[in-house]
């Protein structure tokens, strides 16, 4: 938990600097930041940098937790999960990360509670894939309908409560 928040410490002040605001820029507009002398090349391998430095701290962790590597634990549906997350939390935001990954993994443990209980209702095939569609199917939801994610819906909610009074 402490490399954690060194680690989200870290990235929340990357985006503040320099190198942050040149990251957005290209994000939002590669072109653009280019006419305005953001060297894209430089940007664009800092960028891959600095995720394999995230990227590599994460395995190291995850390789000391099982105390041995091995090809087993890193499945390709693993890699879908997590690109779930950020879509579901909002992509393009440290907080989104954050609450993506909340939110599904309280929905993982719910489906895993409820799924005994359901496999007396409708099929045991069907109940033992419910956790898959319902990944699946929040992952549409959230395309579909709230493309930007629950951090942008947490700023909407703390916007409105600080202007609540005057809502004008």
């Amino acid at each position: 938990m402490g490399i954690t928040c060194l680690a989200v410490y870290c990235a929340k002040n990357i985006v503040r600097t320099r190198v942050g605001r040149a990251f957005i820029a290209i994000r939002d507009n590669d072109l653009a930041a280019e006419v305005m002398g953001v060297n894209l090349w430089v940007y664009k391998l800092t960028a891959f940098f600095l995720g394999c430095v995230f990227a590599g701290v994460s395995g190291s962790l995850l390789v000391h937790y099982y105390s041995f590597a091995s090809t087993d634990h890193f499945p390709f549906m693993n890699s879908v999960w997590y690109l779930g997350m950020l879509i579901a939390g909002g992509m393009g935001s440290i907080a989104g990360s954050i609450f993506g990954v909340i939110a599904l993994k309280l929905l993982d443990e719910l489906v895993t509670y409820v799924g005994p209980f359901l496999s007396a209702v409708i099929a045991p095939q069907a109940a033992a894939s419910i956790g898959l569609i319902m990944r699946g199917l929040v992952i549409m939801l959230f395309l579909i309908f709230e493309p930007r994610g629950l951090a942008h819906r947490w700023e909407l909610i703390k916007s409105y409560y600080r202007r609540w009074p005057f809502s004008h």
